[in-house]
């Protein structure tokens, strides 16, 4: 996470000197490298098992998947951090202007690149809205209210308001306005069952609401005042672990009644493994309030806990956490190239790949099994050290202004 203290009052590149906050690095490190496990599971996993069917999962394969919910919550909440930093070096305008160009560039990263490594379909038959699209929409919507001279308690109380408050869409009936693209696209998405057709045989796929990680990003932006250098660091930490104990205190709550927060309540199983998994089953499409206490709230404590920690593994981690676009890009198109170097070392043929729609090179056979997949995922991240060490050292000695933007 990168700050700037800038002297003589100028904002020249040569008079701005960088400095990290290495919680922060180390903390996105971490879900970058977790992150990594989803992907690898959804290219190269033997029979694509669905990890939290309770019917047919087990205890390995839901971890697998549960671990992967910290992912993009923590993410989001960074990034609503980074941009308040970020405005601290920057008039209103300039602050506007970055955000609401970020955004746009990750939406069109989202739209090309991310999807293209998702279908390998070059006339892009569909366009997929994951993360980065929810990303860079939620910089979109931050621009406009800095735009509007919101202040970081404005912004954040909106924040709050939509992180408690979106989930009312599960217990009022808004009737067709449910039913809409819009409606679809800003509030509700279901995963990578809501498809909408676009015309001339295109389609959107949309596993991202934006209001919802919205809502997140901009409660992360009420944070980073914490995070200025004048700030008490004895204060900060009381607050992350105050509000990281309520928020899992609220998720213990509200996942215990089943009556607001998550529409897929839990329920007794069969066995008492199952019941655990059943509780801690929760809802990540569209992104529910219980699901996003249960993650936030342990981002919260380990942002606390690791102010002061430095050793060889979070050294390790803080290499990921200064690149984490570039990290991201690079380690979709590596999961990838193994995916289809292992279809024809498989012995499959190019008349055996399937349409982009129905994930190609991804027959139900080919694939490792869960030993196999950690043994792939540990390569992929030892593989991408070298890389993201060698960009995070590029970015703290140049200054182009595209670096910003990778």
């Amino acid at each position: 996470m990168e700050t700037t203290t800038i002297e003589s009052g100028s904002v020249n590149a040569a008079h701005i000197q960088k400095r990290r906050i290495e919680s922060i690095d180390i903390l996105r490190g971490l879900v970058m490298l977790i992150m990594a496990i989803d992907h690898t599971r959804d290219f190269l996993l033997a029979g694509h098992p669905d990890p939290v069917n309770l019917a047919t999962t087990t205890p390995i394969l839901f971890f697998t998947r549960w671990i992967t919910h910290f992912c993009a919550p923590t993410f989001v909440f960074l990034s609503g951090i980074s941009a308040f930093l970020a405005g601290k070096r920057r008039t209103i305008g300039q602050l506007t202007s970055f955000l609401i160009s970020r955004g746009v560039w990750l939406i069109a990263v989202e739209v090309i690149l991310i999807t293209f490594a998702l279908t390998l379909d070059p006339f892009f038959n569909v366009f997929i809205l994951q993360v980065i699209w929810a990303i860079g929409g939620s910089m979109v919507l931050l621009g406009i209210m800095v735009r509007l001279k919101a202040s970081p308690y404005v912004i954040g109380i909106t924040g709050l308001v939509i992180f408690f408050g979106h989930n009312i869409i599960d217990v009022v009936n808004f009737g067709a306005a449910a039913k809409t693209f819009t409606w679809h696209l800003l509030l509700s998405a279901k995963g990578f069952s809501d498809y909408w057709p676009i015309g001339h045989g295109r389609g959107l796929l949309v596993p991202y609401a934006l209001l919802p990680w919205a809502g997140v990003m901009m409660v992360g932006y009420a944070f980073g005042s914490i995070y200025e250098s004048s700030f008490d660091a004895a204060k900060r930490r009381k607050i992350l672990l105050n509000s990281g104990f309520s928020l899992l205190a609220l998720f213990l709550v509200l996942r215990f009644i089943n009556v607001y927060g998550d529409p897929a309540p839990w329920a007794i199983q069969k066995t008492a493994t199952m019941s655990i998994l059943s509780f801690f089953n929760v809802t990540k499409y569209p992104c529910s309030l219980i699901y996003l206490c249960m993650t936030l709230g342990t981002a919260l404590l380990i942002l606390a806990l690791t102010e002061k920690v430095k050793n060889k593994f979070t050294a390790i981690l803080i290499v990921y956490g200064n690149v984490p676009f570039f990290y991201y890009i690079c380690h979709f198109y590596l999961i990838r190239t193994i995916n289809v170097i292992l279809f024809f070392a498989m012995g499959y043929k190019s008349s055996q790949i399937s349409s982009p729609q129905q994930n190609p090179f991804q027959p139900n056979a080919l694939g490792f099994n869960l030993l196999g997949l950690y043994f792939v995922w540990l390569f992929v991240i030892v593989v991408l050290y070298f890389p993201c060490r060698w960009y995070g050292r590029y970015k703290k000695t140049h200054q182009h202004w595209w670096l910003s933007y990778i």
